[in-house]
C-alpha cells in the first residue's frame, strides 16, 4: 500500500456549504468551484479570511481551507478534495 503525504491527490471529496462558523472536516486538500464567483476562506494556519475574487466554474484552488466563509463567497457547487 502506498503512503499518502500533503503532495498525494485528493482520493474522496464532500460537497461544502459556505459557512462563517463551520469547521470543514476532514481538511480538503483543494476546493473545486463548480459556478463562478468569489470564494472567502480561512487557510489552514490563518485567523481571518480571505478572498479569491472572480474564480471562474471549472476551477480547482489549492489550498488547505478550514473554513469556506458564507459572508464573501458567491460561488457555488464547492466541492472539497482531501
Amino acid at each position: 500500500m502506498m503512503s499518502r503525504t500533503a503532495d498525494s491527490p485528493a482520493s474522496s471529496a464532500y460537497a461544502v456549504t459556505p459557512s462563517d462558523t463551520t469547521v470543514l472536516s476532514p481538511l480538503p486538500r483543494s476546493l473545486y468551484i463548480g459556478a463562478a464567483g468569489n470564494v472567502a476562506v480561512v487557510p489552514e494556519d490563518g485567523a481571518t479570511s480571505v478572498v479569491f475574487v472572480a474564480v471562474s466554474a471549472g476551477q480547482i484552488l489549492p489550498i488547505r481551507a478550514k473554513k469556506v466563509m458564507s459572508a464573501g463567497t458567491t460561488a457555488t457547487s464547492i466541492v472539497a478534495m482531501y
